[in-house]
């Protein structure tokens, strides 16, 4: 009988790929943590319990079918787990390094809440995937026919190129616009290479337009091309922007120099690590070199910002989150890194104003938890008399995104958006009111987890189809 190579978590620890040390992370942009070697993705996938309702696939939003692969990968069949890995996610290897899997499949592991601690599902994810592309597993993008229909898609970041993915695999015409020079959205420029290095997402890109997906990139809608005229010469259209506009702070002092948007500031860090010439980093002005650095928000882009000024040689940097840790938003996974590089978290603390242009310090007030608001977190209360300044050169404000106002920038009112300015449009197939046009990702839900905006991009891309009478094609060729 063959020796069974599952249930070993009574046996087996949890155990994760080695991360690197604080001090030697601290001085770069590489990803904190190593890869796993053959044998211990074995072990660790060999805890599985094989649960035959498997909470773990029910909380993935793309619902991969992990405990197969993980069984494939335990059985040392690493390409058979890898083609069923890739049949349900168009980026395996970037949601096994992004995702807040204490939040979705690995906060939901039966193992883990029986005590004996989660299967590493991310970690092998990302360990079965990366040997794909290793050992040449990872095909081209091949049609087996190419049809005439076309498909424009507004917006490179990960929803609008899971759906071109897709639909590419189908045959359909494909053209990408955006603003920046590359394509990814904030998988290229937003998130920094310490979490997400970006060779892993421009292979990505160079796979999709090695398969016949055309990039119209510096290409701002509304300004370069109109809307009207992608409706014209596209049978579909797909809006996947994303939400870039940074919510504002209503403050004495806002508008200073040394305040500046977590976007902007990641944004051009990630152009540095590209080797770009950006002006305003060697001016100073978003290099946090020398600086003491304030971040405030408590979100994994505060996370991002914190542990970029880290690297950029900050003497202190220091995070203001207006509710206590066990109510913030971002993973808990990040604080801790951010801990251990040596950030300061400063907890029930808010912004009540800043000191000085250029900026010298926060006006900080003091917080308490009290009744539960309408979402059912605790709402914050200011403790009066409590205030003190918190001395800063450099503040950066991440306090979460909106959208841009699509229906005026593209001078299409007809734009159906709800009173958030999300557009309104069907959470299944992306479609909207108007003829053709579709919309997935955050510019529908408003700002959320890439795994989500990958799930819209696939089911849109599959609604075309269908549309079209295309016979889908969702699975890796």
């Amino acid at each position: 009988m063959a020796k069974q190579p599952m249930l070993k978590f009574t046996t087996v620890s949890r155990d994760m790929p080695e991360k690197r040390m604080p001090n030697l992370r601290r001085e770069d942009f590489k990803e904190i943590y190593a890869e796993y070697a053959d044998e211990k993705a074995q072990e660790q996938s060999s805890r599985c319990s094989q649960c035959g309702v498997p909470y773990c696939q029910t909380h993935c939003p793309l619902h991969n079918n992990i405990p197969d692969w993980l069984r494939l990968t335990a059985e040392g069949r690493l390409k058979e787990a890898y083609e069923i890995s890739q049949a349900t996610n168009t980026f395996p290897e970037i949601c096994g390094r992004i995702c807040p899997q204490d939040r979705l499949c690995e906060g939901n592991c039966v193992i883990e809440q029986s005590g004996h601690g989660t299967v590493t599902i991310g970690s092998v994810e990302k360990y079965i995937t990366d040997t794909a592309w290793e050992n040449g597993w990872v095909q081209a993008i091949k049609p087996k026919t190419e049809r005439a229909e076309s498909v424009g898609i507004i917006g490179a970041g990960p929803g609008g190129l899971a759906a071109a993915d897709v639909l590419r695999r189908a045959g359909v015409q494909v053209t990408i616009y955006d603003r920046y020079d590359r394509a990814g959205g904030l998988l290229t420029y937003g998130i920094p290479g310490f979490k997400l290095e970006k060779d892993v997402v421009m292979r990505r890109n160079d796979q999709l337009a090695e398969g016949g997906a055309n990039f119209e990139l510096n290409c701002d809608v509304g300004v370069d091309i109109s809307f009207a005229d992608i409706r014209a010469k596209h049978d579909a259209v797909i809006i996947a922007t994303g939400v870039y506009k940074t919510r504002d702070i209503q403050a004495p002092g806002v508008g200073g120099v040394g305040l500046e948007r977590a976007i902007d500031f990641l944004t051009i860090s990630n152009r540095k690590s590209f080797g770009d010439a950006v002006e305003e980093f060697d001016s100073g002005r978003f290099n946090a070199q020398g600086k003491k650095v304030v971040v405030i928000g408590g979100g994994d882009t505060a996370m991002d910002c914190v542990r970029t000024s880290i690297r950029q040689g900050a003497t202190s940097v220091k995070c203001l989150y207006r509710r206590d840790r066990a109510n913030m938003p971002g993973s808990q996974r990040e604080v801790q890194n951010a801990e251990e590089e040596g950030v300061v978290f400063e907890w029930l603390s808010a912004p009540k104003g800043f000191v000085g242009d250029p900026v010298t310090g926060v006006m900080v007030q003091k917080m308490r938890l009290g009744a539960p608001d309408v979402s059912g977190r605790q709402a914050p209360e200011v403790i009066e008399g409590a205030d003190y300044v918190e001395e800063a050169d450099l503040v950066i404000m991440a306090l979460g995104f909106e959208p841009e106002d699509l229906p005026k920038l593209w001078n299409t009112p007809e734009l159906p958006v709800n009173r958030w300015g999300t557009i309104k449009a069907d959470y299944i197939t992306g479609a909207t009111d108007l003829d053709g046009v579709y919309a997935v990702g955050d510019i529908v839900r408003g700002a959320s987890l890439v795994v989500w905006a990958i799930k819209d991009g696939r089911d849109c891309a599959q609604a075309i189809l269908e549309k079209m009478g295309a016979s889908v094609a969702i699975a890796a060729e």
